[in-house]
């Protein structure tokens, strides 16, 4: 389906995102140069959702079905270091989570279908601003997204370091975790580290809630049920040879369904509450989700895992996947409209077998191919003549 010809330019495309990367709702370069590539191919094209977000709709036919597939655009605050001649030139951004490689082979889709798909009805072609910090999917929706193009159902892929390329996964139901970040403010009694018992040390109040934190996954959760409770921040107000009465915890959690994400929050606070009633002193806890689940709808999971296996064979998808805790912001797209996000492999070895948002990553030039060319099949699929 896909030349040697266009996998060239979609590499070209690919290299020029990788090097020049920009962060959530900075994509201008991004943005305008999708949109100019999709005004090249004839495409109408939407722009300014959600800041810097694209969309492209291309339609054939008289059919009134439609689809929407979405690619993200933006890049880490991390600081690259491959040394390949299309590394990162802007120190303190890097592409580490292979949103280059998912833009390129959308437009590369695009300009396949363009020129030679066979359907009847509206692709929409959505790229994405700030994916990372979970808020560019609400913005598109916010900014009408789903008024000014009426989609019947969206899909969305990313690839996988250490799944083999030309491979992919799916399932119905849950497919990755959501994402909630806590901080926890402990007001004690600082005083002086000869005299304890005059003062309530906060550090052992925060080190008694870090360790029962853990129980929350170990003895609260049913064990069917998946669930990651982390801290990750731990500052005071401490000195030398002073105890602090002030100390913060911060942390983040994963969860696979809104009931297990409740039952987190809620044994959060019981136990937060609980030790430091114990020590005779307070604290704040904010517990925000900024991430939901994603939920992929039964059908649309489906018809990925057909389009997938026509595309690269039965034996190289994996249609009932284990859910992954990691987050993506499409949960907003999917909880909007039924829809469905795909795993794709992007390499064994080296560079594209680093873990996502890891310095040293690199989405994999081969996996370009199978990509696009599930997109572009998927798309025939479902809008079939």
């Amino acid at each position: 389906m896909i030349t040697a010809k266009l996998h060239q330019q979609m590499v070209a495309w690919r290299h020029d995102f990788h090097a020049h990367p920009e962060l959530g709702f900075e994509e201008s370069r991004t943005a305008g140069r999708v949109a100019a590539l999709l005004d090249s191919f004839g495409l109408k094209v939407h722009r300014g959702l959600g800041g810097t977000g694209v969309v492209g709709v291309l339609q054939k036919g008289t059919g009134t079905r439609s689809i929407g597939i979405r690619a993200d655009l933006d890049a880490l605050p991390v600081t690259e270091t491959n040394a390949f001649p299309y590394a990162s030139k802007h120190s303190g951004a890097m592409h580490a989570c292979g949103h280059d490689g998912h833009t390129a082979m959308l437009l590369g889709a695009v300009n396949y279908l363009v020129e030679n798909g066979d359907f009847d009805g509206t692709a929409h072609f959505i790229f994405q601003p700030n994916e990372e910090h979970g808020l560019g999917a609400s913005a598109m929706i916010r900014d009408g997204l789903f008024e000014r193009c009426g989609i019947d159902e969206i899909f969305a892929l990313h690839n996988i370091p250490g799944m083999a390329v030309g491979t992919f996964a799916t399932r119905a139901g849950p497919i990755t975790a959501s994402e909630s970040l806590f901080e926890i403010d402990i007001h004690a009694r600082g005083g002086h580290a000869a005299l304890p018992h005059m003062g309530v040390d906060a550090i052992l109040v925060g080190a008694q809630i870090i360790q029962a934190l853990q129980s929350i996954v170990a003895r609260k959760l049913n064990p069917a049920l998946n669930g990651v409770v982390s801290v990750t921040e731990f500052h005071s107000d401490g000195k030398r040879n002073i105890l602090p009465g002030r100390a913060t915890l911060r942390g983040d959690a994963r969860a696979l369904t809104a009931d297990t994400n409740a039952v987190i929050e809620a044994c959060m606070r019981q136990i937060v509450e609980g030790i430091c009633s114990a020590h005779g002193v307070n604290a704040d806890i904010r517990y925000e989700t900024v991430f939901p689940a994603v939920i992929n709808a039964p059908e649309q999971a489906r018809a990925a895992a057909r389009a997938a296996a026509a595309l690269a064979g039965r034996e190289c998808v994996d249609g009932s996947c284990e859910a992954k805790l990691f987050a993506d912001d499409f949960a907003h797209l999917a909880a909007a409209c039924p829809g469905c996000y795909v795993l794709m492999g992007n390499g064994t070895e080296g560079c594209n077998a680093q873990p996502l948002h890891g310095a040293g990553y690199d989405f994999n030039d081969a996996a370009l191919v199978p990509g696009s060319s599930f997109w572009a099949r998927l798309v025939e699929q479902q809008l079939a003549t």
